[in-house]
């Protein structure tokens, strides 16, 4: 049996995937530049590389006799993919097209791909399912929706066999080594400044929702990092392409995760408001019957649990 190679696999999500991914008895192979992941996290074999150097990405799958790839390699900002939509569109459309054409020319059947609820926009249902709409609010949304075309576009050319997994708000850990670094998501920005002893920052307060701000769906980064064992397995037992939502089902609001915090973190905290950010739908939460009732993937953890293991890691990474 061959390697799963992992793009992005030194990155936080990636660590996490990769872990899982060798825990279920698996070999795998990591591809990553670096640029966001760090080379201490990977104890499997690591080809450093962009993703759109084609001929890299195909010497690694020929090298390593890959049988399929899950394909976490990305820009991830929505902020700053409005800010600079042709960086986000070369990095995770380009790095997408070089994957697919490696894969294609060395027989590479199998994709798992790295998909967002960006692609939905500014939703109007309560929960949302995988047949609503998708109409991106932002050039990150666009991009992963473009990806999720081409893969279609490619299976249906190519017989590729593919999932789709649509992340809904990713934080936690499952070790405090391997705990987000950065803080680029809301529950590592309100840590980082209940750490720092400020107030976290909540952009915008006057959302259509019961408090005034976003609400959002959080899944615990292993509960993630398990929904691609399972869709690896999907793709191992069936040919049959699949896109499905992965986070809890549950909507918290920005009020919410900031008290969750202050229990994490055992102290008091105030927030202060900020004008609303470009791009923020009012309200993004997983209609998650697709998955819970095709797989046996459930998600373990609480918000409790992710805020509580995002401390740990935050502190360790202090000390």
């Amino acid at each position: 049996m061959g390697h799963w190679l992992v793009t992005g696999g030194a990155g936080y999500i990636g660590a996490h995937v990769v872990r899982e991914l060798v825990g279920s008895g698996r070999d795998v192979v990591v591809l990553d530049d670096l640029s966001s992941g760090t080379r201490d996290r990977v104890s499997v074999p690591l080809v450093v590389t962009d993703v759109r150097d084609c001929d890299r990405v195909r010497q690694a799958l020929r090298e390593y006799e890959v049988e399929g790839v899950v394909h976490l390699a990305a820009e991830k900002l929505v902020d700053d993919s409005v800010r600079r939509p042709l960086h986000y569109y070369a990095r995770n459309v380009d790095g997408l097209m070089s994957v697919l054409s490696a894969m294609q020319d060395e027989g590479v059947r199998r994709l798992v791909f790295s998909s967002s609820a960006a692609v939905y926009g500014n939703t109007q249902q309560d929960l949302v399912s995988e047949d609503n709409p998708t109409v991106p609010m932002n050039p990150y949304g666009e991009t992963k929706l473009v990806g999720e075309w081409l893969i279609a576009d490619q299976a249906r050319a190519d017989g590729l066999r593919y999932a789709n997994l649509r992340y809904f708000n990713v934080a936690g850990a499952g070790a405090p080594e391997l705990a987000d670094p950065t803080d680029h998501n809301l529950i590592s920005r309100v840590l980082t400044a209940i750490a720092d002893g400020r107030n976290p920052v909540v952009f915008g307060a006057d959302y259509p929702t019961p408090d005034g701000t976003c609400i959002r769906d959080f899944i615990h980064v292993e509960d993630l990092a398990h929904a691609h064992v399972v869709a690896v397995e999907m793709l191992d037992a069936e040919g049959a392409a699949h896109t499905l939502n992965v986070g809890s089902g549950l909507g918290f609001s920005v009020r919410d995760v900031i008290d969750a915090a202050g229990i994490a973190s055992g102290r008091p905290v105030h927030s202060d408001i900020a004008a609303r950010r470009v791009g923020d739908p009012a309200r993004v939460v997983a209609d998650t019957t697709r998955i819970l009732a095709g797989t046996s993937w459930r998600p373990q953890r609480s918000l409790q649990d992710i805020l509580g293991s995002a401390w740990e890691g935050r502190l360790a990474r202090r000390t």
